[in-house]
């Protein structure tokens, strides 16, 4: 099997062009094991649409699926692009949250920045949990998948890898999901760290970044229809969210290597 990996500010993939096997989920488990394996967040599958230019499938590292990847939905537009699979720079990429638009930036036939139409951010009222010795409020938030944001002081010193597990299999959130632990730096920016839904600690992850904005603006942190820039572990992402609930997202897309597995 041919696999090409590729990361969105670290929040790496290994992505196929193909149909999704039966076994996927002992594939992605195998396969992103960072010492017996390629290594990675999960693996994401590309194949043909009947509603869109193209259809993606997310894996995560312990086999579930997640609806929704923003910075996995990025690079399938570069790896789409990049290998003669496109021409057209505006996509439309079928995923398990609906259809989303992509806008690819392209310098001298390469993809260096991909923006993304996430569609409508939904805030809820914030929620109140206690989990292990420590109560904590959070703002729930979903952008075609489930988040938890929460507010800190500092995110650098958030137990975000203590706290982070918790909140993800508490009882409030039946399917589990992404928690945010965000730092309000100005009216532009935020600091953001996360603990993925099925994967853990990354350096990044776009719907949360959208999230975390989404629920800044609802707070009023943030002013709507500006560019919000938020930090993460591996590097900024550009957010807007419109007056409406609308999100943009704009960031990076890279390719790391390209590698075929003897499937046994």
């Amino acid at each position: 099997m041919h696999f090409t990996k590729m990361h969105g500010l670290g929040n790496d993939y290994l992505y196929v062009y193909g149909e999704v096997p039966p076994d996927v989920e002992d594939l992605s488990i195998r396969l992103s094991d960072r010492h017996f394996g390629a290594g990675s967040d999960g693996m994401i599958y590309i194949s043909p649409s009947e509603v869109a230019d193209f259809k993606m499938r997310i894996f995560n590292a312990d086999g579930s699926e997640a609806m929704m990847c923003g910075n996995g939905i990025r690079c399938v537009g570069k790896y789409v692009y990049e290998k003669g699979l496109t021409t057209r720079t505006t996509l439309a990429i079928e995923t398990l949250s609906g259809v989303k638009s992509l806008d690819l930036q392209v310098e001298d036939g390469v993809v260096r920045t991909v923006s993304v139409g996430m569609g409508r951010a939904v805030v809820d009222e914030d929620l109140g949990l206690s989990v292990g010795d420590t109560n904590l409020v959070c703002t729930p938030v979903h952008v075609g998948n489930p988040h938890a944001v929460i507010f800190v002081k500092d995110a650098e010193a958030a137990a975000v890898a203590t706290l982070g597990p918790l909140v993800e299999r508490h009882a409030a959130f039946p399917g589990g999901v992404n928690v945010e632990f965000v730092q309000v730096l100005s009216k532009e920016g935020l600091r953001m760290r996360v603990w993925e839904r099925g994967s853990g600690i990354t350096m990044a992850c776009g719907t949360g970044a959208c999230a975390s904005t989404a629920a800044a603006v609802s707070k009023g942190f943030c002013p709507p229809g500006s560019t919000i820039t938020v930090h993460l572990d591996g590097g900024p992402l550009q957010v807007v969210v419109g007056a409406d609930g609308h999100v943009t997202m704009t960031g990076p897309a890279e390719t790391i290597y390209e590698g075929e597995v003897t499937l046994c």
